[in-house]
């Protein structure tokens, strides 16, 4: 969305503005205040013209970037399509142009991806976004933008009801109490954060997160779940895409809380373990997260930190 038509609906947010108004405002002309109106029209705004002007009667709920920038606090612009391979893929181009503080959404993905390659179920009634960032960071602080999406994701889907939880390192789970899978829980949310860096700073960093939202569970694989079926009502995507993103706006700027919050929303911590690693296989008890990201396992015969590999829950661990 540009500037002046996210100036226009920040104007018509709270009361009616007359065209003159808005015309002064965005210092452009009233045909061209009138052209922005019906572009935002066209993306499912209901705006009607009275005697005091302009007024907002209906916002849509998603499937543009006025319908999902509308009421974001985050500083972000929306690039909204209804279809794309992959949001990563496009974040990828925009960071390559130079943008930052982009987000990438998609009603659907066709080739989104995973941690390893693996294929991601993208289908429409999720949220599926990426996050343009050029942070001021080195390299070795990459992880932790990760860790502040999953609280992100976290913090959306409490806000719903759901009882969301982290699983080291980037997955966002509804925890299976009765025991019926093993990885230790129904996945709600991946997440996969790609960067290009210098060695003492980030170039571009991306953030793909990818919600199981609005879509019927029976719909998608045997271990994953939704929003939507966790509390078996309709889910406004619009407010959990914006919900993630102040979220994460919070933390991302302010790298000092993140370790915090996400040990505060972990399921993996308290937990056996066995974690799959590119060097062998560590099982023990999951006691800690430490900067910028990696796990730390206590095993029998000592403490192991794990910067990176596969988690499996085992089991609580026995007090």
């Amino acid at each position: 969305m540009n500037e002046t038509r996210r100036m226009i609906l920040s104007a018509l947010s709270s009361a009616p503005v007359s065209g003159p108004t808005l015309a002064e405002r965005a210092d452009i002309s009233r045909a061209a205040v009138w052209k922005q109106i019906e572009a935002l029209r066209s993306d499912g705004f209901a705006i009607e013209s009275t005697s005091d002007g302009y007024v907002i009667t209906e916002v849509p709920e998603y499937g543009s970037s006025g319908a999902i920038e509308y009421g974001l606090s985050a500083p972000y612009t929306v690039e909204y399509h209804d279809t794309l391979a992959s949001t990563n893929k496009r974040g990828r181009e925009l960071a390559g142009e130079g943008e930052s503080d982009v987000v990438v959404v998609a009603g659907e993905q066709t080739g989104g991806r995973g941690r390893l390659g693996r294929e991601f179920h993208s289908p429409v009634g999720g949220v599926w976004m990426t996050i343009v960032l050029r942070p001021d960071r080195p390299p070795a602080h990459a992880p932790l933008y990760t860790l502040a999406a999953a609280v992100a994701v976290v913090d959306a889907a409490r806000a719903l009801g759901v009882d969301a939880a982290i699983k080291w390192p980037n997955d966002v789970l509804v925890p299976e109490t009765a025991g019926k899978t093993e990885r230790g829980g129904h996945k709600l949310c991946g997440i996969l954060t790609e960067m290009e860096g210098e060695a003492d700073r980030v170039s571009w960093l991306i953030v793909g997160i990818g919600i199981n939202a609005a879509i019927d569970a029976t719909s998608l694989p045997a271990a994953a779940t939704s929003l939507q079926s966790e509390i078996s009502k309709p889910i406004n995507r619009g407010d959990v895409a914006r919900t993630v993103l102040t979220s994460f706006h919070e933390h991302s700027t302010d790298l000092d809380t993140v370790l915090d919050a996400w040990c505060e929303r972990s399921a993996t911590i308290g937990m056996e373990v066995r974690v799959e690693t590119s060097t062998g296989v560590i099982e023990g008890t999951a006691v800690d997260v430490v900067s910028p990201g990696a796990l730390v396992v206590e095993t029998d015969t000592g403490r192991e930190t794990v910067h990176s590999g596969d988690c499996e829950h085992l089991r609580p661990a026995s007090r």
